[in-house]
């Protein structure tokens, strides 16, 4: 089995669960640390010759992270495209179980298992945190409806304040956001990098959570370790 994985936390995942099957992966594929195998550019801009030449069984895409017209030239040349839909926690559990299986692993991998226990428990106690989530800054953007990373929040126990809005990743205006008062500001670490001294100066006044993007974001044996790595940033902003 040979596969190309064009999602960074697919990529994490099949590393974890078929060692061996991976022959390319994109540039942003920064996990498992030391990943050997081909470079085949970046998410949205796949270069299809170098997929091409490694003669994969299958690609693993995303709807979101990748551009049809790009799977749809890899298809044209008959390779076979694993598209992945993940919008919520629950549904990253099934995609994962569709992509593992279709790598070839028949038992289901071990890290699999120990993600979704770990999001079988509660929200923690203390009522419930409204909050802003931005992702990008000139111009900002935020998460709005039907995100997995707005839902990953919401069952610890945050409600970011756009998820009724239009768009999935509005532009909102600066003073907007300030003006709808959340509790919590929330900054990841990707896709764009906000750190302590990149985003927290545009809230004043308003506690900012500097989190990882990958706990975040990445479906992946990221999520056995989330709950505990987000809910540590998110109380410790609060307090």
């Amino acid at each position: 089995m040979r596969v190309v994985s064009l999602v960074p936390s697919l990529t994490e995942a099949v590393a974890a669960s078929a060692p061996g099957v991976l022959v390319g992966a994109t540039d942003w594929c920064s996990h498992p640390a030391g990943l050997d195998v081909t470079r085949v550019g970046g998410t949205k801009n796949p270069e299809a010759e170098r997929i091409l030449a490694l003669a994969p069984d299958l690609v693993l895409a995303n709807e979101e992270e990748n551009r049809a017209p790009d799977l749809a030239e890899l298809r044209a040349e008959g390779v076979e495209v694993l598209v992945t839909e993940v919008r919520s926690v629950p549904q990253a559990f099934r995609e994962l179980d569709r992509v593992v299986a279709a790598c070839g692993v028949r038992e289901r991998p071990r890290w699999l298992d120990e993600a979704e226990a770990a999001w079988q428990a509660p929200v923690p106690a203390g009522g419930r945190t409204t909050a802003v989530v931005p992702i990008w800054r000139r111009p900002w953007m935020v998460l709005g409806r039907d995100t997995f990373a707005g839902d990953v929040l919401a069952r610890l126990g945050v409600d970011h304040l756009y998820t009724g809005h239009a768009d999935r990743y509005p532009r909102v205006p600066l003073e907007e956001l300030r003006a709808a008062a959340p509790d919590l500001v929330v900054l990841p670490d990707e896709p764009y990098r906000f750190t302590a001294d990149d985003g927290p100066e545009a809230f004043p006044g308003l506690p900012c959570a500097l989190v990882s993007g990958r706990h975040l974001t990445w479906y992946g044996p990221s999520l056995a370790e989330a709950p505990r790595v987000l809910g540590a940033a998110l109380r410790a902003a609060r307090r």
